[in-house]
């Protein structure tokens, strides 16, 4: 018998909770650990590079498995391979050059799964209504794990060691891939050769965001606001060190975080296809004045509120964006357009993470969040003509499916 809707997506945000927490806890512990033994920064961007940064040089190829097989099998099979790399890193590593090699390798098997699953919300949700709000629930159980996973790794560290985290993640992709395996409805929508032949190609899903305007501008703001926000994922460690927080207080910075992001995006269950345009816009004010809080915050305190503040515009944007990329983008392109829109974000991250190694021994880590501040301003003056779109677009616009009716941004007058 299959599962309602609802149900479906309620097994996956729990699976991306458990498979989320246990990588939020693995990659805190990467982190602190490469850190702790080398006090390297080039080491611990490489760290960033090779993990966060992984979708800009695989993203096309991870985006082609979802659009190209079944999506269900794609990520059961994602999240199965990566699982075997962390328990390799559990067991058999303990030089952190080639923890960061493994967990590299980790997260390339792991980018399938990220694109297909992506893609198959809206088909799994069934109605354009329902889409809000299953990205909503996706993204507090993916939320929920990012605040759950980096105090519980940290916590983990100082008891028992690095090891031990590594086990439960390679565990925690084991229990997601069990519950995915208990959703079974629609991943995909059936589609005519028309259809596949007009989107043929590893490169189809990048092509087609640049030639979408709105996606083309929302591609353009994120890329701007990644080159800041880069620096200040690598500033993390160096800045609970210089208030002298320890390993625990560097967790609490990416739990408080990831507690306001669960906020944010169960705030995100209330959009439609026009808040979600408004809500991409102000989200990214509210980062740029989050980023510049933790920036000049005199005290730890004031940076953990500035964090949870930063975590909850970043939530409702991140819901934001992807219904807004769901609902634009056909079913037959739709997991290459989300891999390639995560691969110009990374490779984004990667320059970021490139430079902030230098910068954050020159300037230290609290100017890094500062540039990170800045950058997002800069996104929020790229995303503002999204506003005149949110109010001369029909209400049904742009529900799942190419953007037909709307504004065109170039010439600011309705497309013809």
């Amino acid at each position: 018998m299959t599962a309602s809707p609802r149900a479906n997506i309620r097994r996956l945000a729990l699976g991306r909770c458990i498979s989320v927490a246990g990588g939020a806890s693995a990659f805190t512990a990467l982190g602190y650990t490469v850190w702790h033994q080398t006090h390297d920064p080039a080491l611990q961007a490489l760290a960033f590079l090779l993990t966060f940064g992984v979708s800009g040089l695989v993203g096309p190829f991870a985006g082609a498995l979802g659009d190209r097989f079944d999506r269900r099998k794609v990520m059961i099979w994602s999240e199965a391979v990566a699982a075997m790399f962390f328990f390799v890193m559990a067991f058999a590593v303990r030089s952190p050059l080639l923890l960061i090699m493994f967990a590299f390798a980790s997260a390339v098997a792991e980018a399938p799964f990220w694109a297909a699953s992506r893609a198959a919300t809206p088909n799994l949700a069934e109605t354009a209504e329902d889409i809000a709000w299953a990205n909503s629930l996706i993204g507090i159980g993916w939320s929920s794990g990012v605040a759950i996973g980096p105090i519980l790794g940290s916590v983990i560290v100082a008891v028992g060691g690095p090891s031990w985290v590594f086990a439960l993640n390679g565990v925690s992709f084991l229990v997601s891939v069990l519950l995915t395996v208990s959703v079974r409805g629609s991943y995909s929508d059936p589609r005519t050769q028309a259809e596949i032949d007009e989107h043929r190609g590893i490169t189809a899903g990048v092509r087609y965001l640049f030639k979408e305007p709105v996606l083309r501008r929302i591609c353009l703001a994120w890329l701007v606001f990644v080159l800041g926000l880069g620096m200040g994922m690598v500033a993390d460690a160096a800045l609970a060190e210089s208030f002298g927080v320890g390993p625990v207080g560097f967790g609490a910075l990416v739990t408080c975080w990831g507690l306001g992001a669960v906020f944010g995006n169960g705030a995100g269950r209330w959009l439609n296809a026009k808040r979600e345009l408004r809500w991409i816009v102000w989200g990214s004010a509210g980062i740029g004045l989050a980023a510049m809080g933790v920036g000049f915050s005199p005290v730890f305190p004031l940076v953990l509120v500035s964090l949870l503040a930063f975590g909850i515009c970043d939530g409702l944007s991140i819901v934001a964006e992807n219904g807004v990329i769901q609902r634009r983008t056909p079913d037959a392109v739709r997991s290459r357009a989300i891999a390639g829109f995560e691969a110009l974000l990374s490779i984004g991250l990667a320059i970021a993470y490139i430079a902030a190694g230098p910068m954050l021994h020159a300037v230290g880590p609290r100017v890094l969040y500062r540039i990170t501040g800045i950058a997002a301003a800069g996104a929020f003056v790229v995303l503002l003509p999204l506003l005149r779109l949110a109010r001369a677009e029909p209400e049904a616009a742009a529900v799942l499916g190419p953007s037909s009716v709307g504004v065109d941004l170039a010439r600011d007058r309705p497309a013809p």
